[in-house]
């Protein structure tokens, strides 16, 4: 990874994207071990965490993740999901973050000279594209190691600097029974699992 001391650094997470991937590698992320390791790496001037809240239900699963990131350091973007009926008749959730981050990435950048981008969403490369003409380096976080991988080519190929996850896992992943992290989200999605049924394309 090139990361240098002086630069001003801003992670952009793409929530539903991060936790299917690492899902797919098999393990949770520590979120406040996330912190701690992109903080090391320059001067940390943002992190956000985007996701979509299913707002009509009483208690939302995904509702103690949010309110522990958002107390513990993290600038959190939501916005509420949407039903739909697809064509075969199946009800779905839409929660489509893409526009959120690509505005706050384009508005953040000339005060940044290092963006993270934790998505493999090939919808991103001209967003990545129109920042590096501004002389913003711009590093991808996801997977290629998942089955099917979650890191689109052209996102890869248009990044300065791809970090596969799974190298990550040592340092950001999840200890199980410690306490002092973000909730655990490690339940199947029949039972309730937030990201995971969330539509983000």
């Amino acid at each position: 990874m090139t990361f240098y001391p002086e630069d001003r650094l801003a992670l952009f997470i793409d929530g539903s994207n991060l936790y299917s991937a690492a899902r797919a590698l098999g393990f949770d992320i520590d979120y406040k071990r996330l912190l701690e390791v992109f903080s090391k790496r320059g001067r940390l001037v943002r992190a956000f965490y985007y996701t979509a809240l299913m707002d009509e239900q009483e208690y939302s699963p995904i509702r103690p993740l949010v309110d522990w990131l958002d107390y513990n350091g993290y600038t959190m973007v939501t916005k509420p999901t949407k039903e739909f009926t697809d064509s075969s008749g199946r009800r779905k959730i839409k929660g489509n973050m893409d526009i959120e981050l690509a505005v706050d990435v384009m508005e953040m950048a000339e005060n940044l000279d290092h963006v993270v981008l934790f998505s493999g969403d090939g919808d991103f490369r001209p967003l990545v594209q129109a920042i590096q003409r501004k002389g913003v380096r711009v590093t991808v976080v996801s997977t290629v190691r998942s089955n099917p991988p979650m890191a689109a080519d052209e996102l890869r190929r248009q990044a300065d600097t791809f970090i596969e996850l799974q190298d990550l896992a040592t340092e950001i992943a999840r200890e199980h029974g410690s306490r002092d992290q973000a909730p655990a989200r490690d339940r199947r999605p029949e039972e309730g699992d937030p990201q995971a049924f969330i539509e983000s394309a």
